[in-house]
Order: C-alpha cells, then structure tokens, then sequence
C-alpha cells in the first residue's frame, strides 16, 4: 500500500523537477541497501536490479527471477522484468524504448539520503548507457528522493504517530522506575523490555536506545547507558525512540531527582528546564513552509544565549521517517559540517525533532526533544510536548 503511494508520488515530482524519468540501481541490498529501496521494494533484492519511474507515468522493474514475485507484491510497477543471465539487455532493450531526455539516478554529493548509489554501480550503469548513446543523459536525482523523503503522505504520519503513542506510554512507565541508586544500564533495561514486550523495533542501534544520562560529567550525547548511578539533586535525561511499521518516533525527556526535603526542582533547574521549552516554543512558532531551515535554528540559539548559557553544539532539529535521521533538509546552523542542509527550504510534510539543550553546572543536561510536521500555516505537534519537569522522588 504504502509503495504504491510513494512510486505514485514519484512520478508527480518528476514532472515538478523536469526529469524524464528515475532509475534506482541496486545489487545485494541486504549489504549495499539504497536508502529510497524501502519506497520501492516489499525487500532486498539479490542481483543487479532497477527500479524505472517516468514523468509520462509508466513504472518498470528489472530484477533477478527469484526476486519477481516480491517485487511484484507491491502493487506499483507496470510490469516486473525478471531476468536470469543477466540485467544489461533488457535495461538497454526499455530505456530504448522509453528514450528518455533526462536520467535522474541515485547519487549525491550534498545528502546522503540521496546517495545509495555505489561508484562501481555507477561505472556500470555508465558503461550500459554508453553503449546505447545514453550516457550523457544522467543526473542526480537529489532534488526528487528528497521530495519524496521529505513530503510525508498521511499514512505515513499516522505509522509516526503510533510509534510516538509507545514512546510517550514508555517514558511514562519509567519515571515510576526511576530511583536514586538505579544505574544508567538498569534504567535503560527496563525500557528495552516494554519495546520488545510490546512486539516494537529500536529507532536506532538497540545498545544506545535509549541514551540515558544522568548528572554532570556525562557523556551528554550518542554514547551507551553505564554504571553510573543517579544520584539525588541531578537532572537525568534520555533520548529513545522505537520503531513500528518501519516508522521511527524520536524524543527527550527531562528529569529531576529531588534532593532531601525537596518538593520542587531548585531555581537553576528549573531555569534551565523552562529556557529550553521557551526554545522549542519559539521555534515551532518560527516554523513556515518557504522559508530556510537555518533561521528555525537561528531562533532557538538566541533563545538559550539570551538566557546566558552557551549555545548548544549540533543543529536544532532533523528530519526523520523511516530513519531517525532521515531528510536533506536540517534545521541547523551555517556550519560546514552540514554543507546545503540548513538553506534547504521548509515544505509541507515535512517533519522535524526540535531538540535544544543546555547545561545546568553540577546538574546536567537539560534538553527536551519534540517531533512536528509542516503544516500549510505552520507547525503541527505530533508529540505531547513536555512543559514541566517530571520529579522523582527519593
């Protein structure tokens, strides 16, 4: 269903980019995966294969024999080629008869999304067109994967949108299990046993999800839960999500444990608590279609300098999908590191995290991370958003 959908999709953004037609050129994609062959196939495939989307509306599939009938499942293509010798005569034999002006093919240089192609593929795909007269047709395909990653359908926000009901549901379990004297790994087991009770996937690697860091001195991001306790008077956060019908959500949460005799989180806390929600706030208010990801970023910076802490060190939020970092588009500073990312222009269905973060000296890590999709005037929540701190008691 979903394939159908996107293939479908396909096609329009060919027409809206002028490209005549796209082809995806993969072999052994359990090893060498595409990052668009989730859009394409019910699977891996095993031999050279191409999946074919023209502007003209017609989609073709060239795969290994044993590989046809999967292929076929989907529902999406016009006809499935099988072939057994192997996939250059009858690739040259249909793009002979398509004769398409403009090849738009799976290779980028700015966005890794975009960029399944291997170079000895390309030598390959190269040298079959070379033969044909075709060669000096190709293009990078860029600008159509990424509309196509990018522009979320409403089915695949509703599969976003269940994963983040588990994600909520679970953060919810596991402040009832938090407790000074409880390490990292123990808090971090607990949460992995609901997502496989609940018959879930991990939004990324299973042993750093979730990340759990409690305290000063941490490794603050990206790192595996430890031995480390949590101890009264720190703040403790996670980063976790999960991972249901191939869709990922991707959330922070924010804690504090209260000290002796505390019934409120101190005045730096919760200092450092509310800057960073009158950060997400004002960015998700920023938020239009049109206008360039970098100055969403710009937004939430300002917020956190003015309030006197240091500005955080990554970009303020990422698209994701079937990835947890999945788009071309980032809401980030003009930094090197992110290349074209961050002057990539918002557009409707688009979704985002919004993650700032700050640190409270001798505390932690305050940081909250939400999800939203672009709507036509503006932003839209897809999670609960968290304004209070959640306290644990001792």
């Amino acid at each position: 269903m979903l394939i159908k959908e996107k293939v479908n999709q396909a096609k329009s953004l060919l027409k809206e980019f002028n490209i005549d037609c796209w082809i995806t050129f993969v072999r052994e994609s359990q090893i060498n995966g595409d990052p668009t062959l989730a859009f394409l196939a019910g699977g891996d495939v095993t031999w050279h294969s191409a999946f074919i989307v023209s502007a003209s509306g017609k989609t073709h599939a060239i795969v290994g024999r044993y590989d046809v009938l999967s292929v076929e499942g989907t529902g999406a293509y016009d006809k499935v080629e099988g072939f057994v010798e192997g996939i250059k005569t009858p690739l040259q034999n249909y793009l002979k008869e398509l004769n398409p002006s403009s090849i738009g093919i799976n290779y980028s240089k700015g966005s890794e999304i975009c960029d399944g192609l291997t170079y000895g593929m390309y030598l390959t795909l190269y040298e079959y067109l070379a033969e044909i007269g075709m060669e000096d047709r190709l293009l990078s395909a860029e600008k159509v994967v990424s509309a196509l990653r990018e522009r979320k359908t409403e089915t695949e926000i509703e599969y976003m949108k269940g994963a983040i009901k588990h994600t909520e549901e679970i953060f919810e379990l596991v402040a009832g299990f938090i407790k000074p004297g409880k390490t990292e790994k123990e808090i971090a087991s607990f949460m992995k046993a609901e997502v496989k009770r609940r018959g879930l996937g991990f939004a990324w690697e299973e042993s750093g999800c979730p990340a759990v860091f409690t305290g000063p001195d941490g490794a603050e991001a990206h790192f595996a839960p430890t031995d480390k306790k949590v101890e009264k008077g720190h703040i403790l956060n996670m980063d976790f999500g999960v991972r249901e019908n191939n869709y990922v959500s991707d959330m922070q949460r924010t804690f504090y444990i209260l000290a002796d005799g505390e019934t409120e989180a101190p005045v730096d806390v919760q200092k450092g608590f509310d800057t960073i929600v009158d950060a997400i706030e004002k960015s998700k208010q920023a938020i239009k279609p049109g206008i360039e990801a970098w100055t969403v970023d710009a937004v939430a910076r300002k917020t956190i300098v003015d309030a006197g802490y240091e500005e955080f060190p990554h970009g303020l939020g990422h698209q994701l999908g079937i990835f947890s970092h999945d788009g071309t588009a980032l809401l980030g500073p003009k930094w090197e590191k992110y290349a074209e990312k961050p002057f990539q222009k918002l557009e409707e269905g688009m979704t985002f995290t919004i993650e700032p973060r700050l640190t409270v000296p001798n505390r932690g890590i305050a940081t909250i991370e939400e999800m939203i999709v672009i709507r036509k005037d503006g932003a839209e929540w897809l999670t609960h958003p968290q304004k209070e701190l959640i306290l644990i008691k001792s």
